[in-house]
């Protein structure tokens, strides 16, 4: 079949006055042809005029459509690729065609059922969507991957990312109170996936049992919390989409960080440099948008959202208490009773009868670890005073130099037995009193030679009562409070009383008894 380029040449000679004879010699082609061509505007698809054979694959389609009906209940990574289909063909049942019939009439049938989608707007105000990025990103400890919170208004397209030591429920609270904060309001409505530390059930359609938790952050900042059908990414497809930013912009090439505090300051500038950017198939920026959301959202509540996880827990006999898979220790008056932990991000608090808070400790992401201060463990040193050199708690505790000179100091005065109850006496005035205070009261009794643990108690108690600690507090104080606060027991100096006052009241009494004679 010709093409119109030797359409256009044949009547191109023919307009020069070539003949048809020579036209023919000269582009091969036959008088008739010529003729043919001369006589046609353009030219003619091509028609079969014998009907085709009859395909291999034909009696074969049943078969493939009963397979492809089958993977509508399978899981998405296990349904059958054309290959697969016809693989089974062959070894099932007896296909002896080719590859490529089955690859293009699988084509067809899955054109047929791919979804379609209808294009969707937002009022401003209403929707926030929330999900999960992970990046990778070079620590002082190397390479790490790090899961970032990323939260985008569907109506501006104004984002929040904050990097999160992990994606637990106590991270999913304070990382939503975040970024609350930082866009200074709340929308009507938060979207998420079904992730097990938001999601406690799912029933049937949208139902949701929502984690105890994610629903006190939900009544306490007026928002409805609403999730994606499962696997249905696409319902928030302004999150992923930030995801996808997040990590072929932002996180391209693998950024470098001291910490997640540093990074979350790289992830809030880009966040704060979208606002004039415009997005596509709009014409108006995303900070003239987020005005808007702002405007029809609601404002925050005055009072702060406790963002952590509260469990119940009982004290054991070493003063520790389970959170998880951790021991956390508290002080010896809270042991053998019920108590509540809660676990922070980066803390965990235990809360004793009556909302006492009587511990705090930084949270600890190992498993099996103890985390003790030896604090809560001075009070069992008055029985166990050899606790002091066998616990780990205390064998380890780094205090500062004046307090070991102070207890050498004690064994050789008092003997290492008495010594080291002394030195023991003193440690428990750090329950009670800053370190600044007792540090300042060892080294003046290290000074002055006055080793005692009596002494040691009274210089703290006085400098406390003066209202400081330090050595460059007690000198800006009040002349009377200096005084105090430098005096020791042993120099305190008392008048002799003067006794001609009692002879006088006695000759008083003698001349009243001689004048009732």
């Amino acid at each position: 079949m010709l093409k119109v380029e030797e359409y256009a040449k044949i009547r191109l000679a023919h307009r020069d006055g070539a003949s048809i004879r020579e036209i023919a010699r000269t582009f091969g082609h036959s008088r008739v042809k010529v003729r043919q061509v001369l006589s046609e505007a353009q030219p003619k698809p091509y028609t079969r005029k014998t009907p085709p054979p009859a395909p291999i694959l034909g009696p074969f389609h049943a078969a493939i459509d009963a397979i492809l009906a089958a993977d509508e209940d399978a899981p998405p990574k296990q349904r059958h690729t054309a290959m697969q289909v016809f693989r089974r063909l062959r070894d099932e049942h007896d296909y002896k065609g080719g590859y490529d019939q089955v690859r293009r009439y699988v084509g067809k049938r899955q054109r047929g059922r791919r979804e379609t989608f209808v294009p969707l707007s937002h009022d401003p105000g209403v929707r926030m969507e929330a999900d999960f990025g992970h990046v990778h990103v070079d620590l002082p400890e190397g390479r790490r991957l790090v899961p970032v919170l990323i939260c985008a208004w569907s109506y501006s397209n104004y984002a929040f990312a904050l990097a999160l030591p992990t994606e637990r429920t106590e991270a999913i609270l304070a990382g939503m109170a975040e970024a609350f904060a930082f866009f200074g309001c709340v929308p009507r409505e938060v979207w998420w996936d079904n992730p097990k530390t938001v999601v406690k059930e799912i029933f049937k359609g949208r139902e949701r049992r929502p984690n105890e938790r994610y629903s006190a952050l939900a009544s306490h900042y007026r928002f409805e919390p609403l999730f994606c059908m499962p696997a249905r990414g696409n319902e928030k497809s302004y999150a992923e989409n930030r995801v996808r930013v997040l990590q072929r912009q932002w996180a391209t090439p693998v950024p470098q960080a001291a910490h997640l505090g540093t990074l979350n300051a790289y992830l809030r500038e880009r966040c704060v440099a979208e606002v004039g950017r415009t997005v596509g198939g709009y014409q108006e920026t995303i900070g003239q948008r987020f005005c808007r959301d702002r405007e029809a959202a609601s404002a925050l509540p005055s009072v702060p959202f406790d963002a952590c996880v509260v469990q119940a827990g009982c004290v054991d006999k070493y003063q520790t208490v389970r959170f998880d898979r951790n021991r956390y220790s508290v002080p010896r008056t809270c042991a053998f009773q019920a108590v509540t932990v809660k676990g922070y991000v980066d803390r965990v608090v235990v809360v004793a009868n009556g909302g006492v808070v009587v511990a705090s400790h930084a949270r600890s992401y190992g498993h099996d670890e103890q985390v003790l201060d030896p604090l809560h463990y001075l009070a069992a040193l008055d029985r166990r005073p050899a606790a002091l050199d066998h616990a780990p708690v205390l064998r380890e505790w780094k205090l500062p130099e004046p307090f070991a000179r102070l207890r050498q100091g004690l064994e050789r005065a008092h003997g290492q037995s008495a010594g080291a109850r002394q030195y023991v006496r003193v440690l428990q005035l750090l329950a009670e009193h800053p370190l600044p205070a007792v540090q300042e009261a060892v080294e003046a009794a290290l000074q002055k030679g006055e080793i005692h643990h009596e002494r040691i108690a009274a210089r703290v108690v006085a400098r406390v009562a003066c209202g400081g600690g330090t050595a460059g507090q007690t000198q800006s104080m009040t002349s009377g409070c200096q005084s105090g606060a430098a005096a020791d027991l042993g120099q305190y100096q008392v008048p002799r009383p003067d006794l001609s006052r009692f002879d006088q009241l006695l000759d008083q009494e003698g001349d009243h008894d001689d004048g009732q004679q």
